[in-house]
């Protein structure tokens, strides 16, 4: 199992989270080890770092690359919305800080075999979790049509989602849809030439994300994870969220500045009856992008998001 151990943004994630050493930090999203190897550095010896992650075979990359820690380093085969649970269950307190890199690893890329790729002829299964119900086949191969319709128009925010769907469904009654490459051909010629013509991405790109999305339940997940993360923080613990395309980045977004802004009165009262107070400080205004060197270095960073909060 080749693991490649690039991550997004490392400079960044480092100065915003701020590790400090004995400190007790979170990755919910180990993937290739990358960010929590520089967590790990920051806070030993006499720190405490828990690893999460749904893909077991980011799990048994981590164990190998991270044995020398013992006790030290827990790991934790779950998705990063389960990170409440697991604390409680680890009888593990607040934390001092908690990274989020809900972006897919080079490994499932590259070396899964899973089909979250159109570069190679691979299973429609897309699923993080191996031990998942629903896999991508079974999504493309059994849902009406309007309904897989609003999923690629939904998630992949796909203009041409309904004749997609249409298309698909067409192909299918022939014989199951069961290849990446297979659905990304039928994804480019249900497209008007002209739209495939003028797109710098792959036609097939916006569809394979939304069934992705829905496969893993993505963003539902990730809300639920934004609902819960201010209470597990200690005071002046910090939360980093790397996200990968607008649904996620305004989910995190207005999370964030929900809980910093306290009153949640009208607009059109004059004085605050609610008494909520700011719960966290956010650390950034906007959304930070990759450097013009890292994005040249690492292309698949360049459509990343960066933000952050501290709690009050």
């Amino acid at each position: 199992m080749d693991f490649k151990h690039i991550s997004a943004m490392p400079r960044e994630v480092m100065a915003y989270l701020d590790p400090k050493p004995g400190g007790t930090y979170v990755d919910g999203t180990l993937g290739g080890g990358g960010h929590s190897a520089m967590i790990i550095e920051r806070i030993m010896p006499d720190g405490r770092f828990v690893g999460v992650d749904q893909d077991m075979d980011a799990i048994s990359n981590a164990q190998k690359r991270f044995s020398a820690h013992g006790d030290s380093v827990t790991l934790v085969h779950d998705n990063f919305a389960n990170i409440a649970t697991i604390l409680k269950e680890l009888g593990t307190g607040g934390v001092d800080g908690i990274l989020v890199d809900i972006g897919l690893s080079q490994h499932q890329l590259d070396g899964s075999g899973r089909g979250f790729s159109f570069m190679r002829d691979e299973p429609l299964d897309m699923r993080m979790d191996a031990r998942a119900d629903i896999t991508a086949e079974e999504l493309v191969n059994t849902l009406p049509e309007k309904e897989l319709a609003d999923i690629i128009f939904k998630y992949g925010e796909e203009r041409f989602s309904r004749g997609i769907a249409k298309a698909i469904v067409k192909r299918r009654e022939t014989a199951p849809i069961t290849s990446t490459l297979e659905l990304a051909d039928i994804i480019r010629f249900a497209m008007p030439a002209k739209a495939v013509a003028k797109q710098k991405i792959h036609p097939a790109t916006r569809s394979f994300q939304a069934i992705r999305i829905a496969v893993n339940r993505e963003l539902e997940r990730l809300e639920r994870f934004m609902d819960d993360f201010c209470e597990l923080l200690n005071p002046g613990g910090r939360l980093c969220v790397l996200s990968f395309h607008s649904l996620e980045d305004r989910i995190v977004k207005q999370k964030m500045r929900h809980l910093a802004s306290g009153c949640i009165c009208p607009k059109s009262f004059p004085i605050c009856t609610c008494g909520n107070e700011p719960k966290v400080k956010l650390l950034t205004r906007k959304a930070v992008r990759p450097a013009d060197d890292e994005v040249a270095e690492n292309p698949m960073a360049r459509s990343t998001r960066l933000r952050a909060c501290e709690k009050l």
